[in-house]
């Protein structure tokens, strides 16, 4: 059974968009994702986005897919919210995906906006309405037009709101101005997928955070969360500014490779990546270091 839910938290409020873990030899590791997942939850998230960005969906199979929200379920699907990342460029194969998903035991589902395509606005609004008819499960939207080249208006965010099952959003368009009218004219659950806009999107009335830096201060970011919902802005305010370079530097190359450098440092379950995505270099690794360090994660 899923974690309780409800509408204003239909994921829970903290989650990590988790990386896919894999063996010397570029396999799947499964156990190694469950060992991680249990570690992220046990560390306070009460969601965990699997086959997103961040786990390097893009070259995983189907099949893989499948079998990695499998193993996180039986891992933690108790404990936290497994969503499942089924967005494509390909509406079909999307479906596919979903039900997939939903055959599997995923407690929702991340639907990115269709990348490369460029639909327009209607295009979007069909995709993410097929999705939402195709299965029983509550449908998170990600917008992030900087990787899809399109952003969800938000007259169609308004429009896809209306559908029962279409219930949040994962906005990673990095304007407070355009999330404040979403937020206040959808009614959807706000989830912050950019993590250095973290506290200012609550400010604005999100209502958690999807996040990559999650793999490594999810604590933290529980107690920001925790201090700005209880009315706390100073305490929240204090730790947004320690975790300054966490936000800067897990981001600056590309945010799986620098995750998977980040867990590997620590020893935990990450291993290499898939091209085209390639490893840190030595001095990447080392700037990483005085980053993590700085924001006061101990290696």
């Amino acid at each position: 059974m899923a974690p309780i839910s409800t509408p204003q938290t239909p994921f829970g409020r903290v989650l990590t968009a988790m990386i896919t873990p894999f063996t010397a030899d570029g396999a799947l590791d499964l156990d190694g994702a469950q060992r991680l997942a249990v570690h992220l939850v046990d560390a306070g998230n009460d969601g965990l986005i699997i086959n997103g960005t961040t786990g390097e969906s893009p070259t995983t199979t189907d099949a893989e897919k499948n079998d990695l929200v499998r193993a996180v379920l039986e891992a933690v699907g108790d404990r936290a919210h497994v969503v499942a990342g089924i967005g494509t460029n390909d509406t079909r194969h999307t479906l596919e995906l979903a039900r997939q998903a939903e055959r599997t035991g995923a407690h929702g589902l991340l639907a990115v906006t269709p990348y490369y395509s460029k639909p327009p606005q209607e295009g979007l609004f069909r995709h993410f309405t097929a999705i939402a008819d195709a299965t029983g499960l509550p449908v998170m939207l990600y917008d992030i037009p900087g990787r899809s080249g399109v952003p969800i208006d938000t007259e169609t965010l308004v429009r896809l709101a209306e559908h029962p099952r279409i219930v949040a959003n994962k906005d990673a368009k990095g304007d407070l101005g355009r999330a404040s009218w979403g937020i206040a004219q959808s009614g959807l659950a706000w989830y912050s997928g950019d993590d250095m806009l973290n506290l200012p999107l609550l400010s604005v009335g999100a209502t958690g955070f999807v996040s990559v830096v999650g793999h490594v201060v999810t604590p933290e970011l529980r107690a920001m969360l925790e201090a700005h919902l209880g009315g706390d802005v100073q305490k929240a305010a204090e730790i947004h500014q320690k975790l300054l370079p966490i936000f800067t530097g897990m981001f600056r190359t590309q945010g799986v490779i620098t995750t998977k450098g980040a867990l590997n440092l620590q020893g935990l379950p990450a291993g290499p990546l898939r091209l085209p995505l390639i490893e840190l270099t030595t001095e990447e690794t080392a700037q990483l270091k005085i980053d993590l360090a700085a924001g006061g994660v101990q290696l």
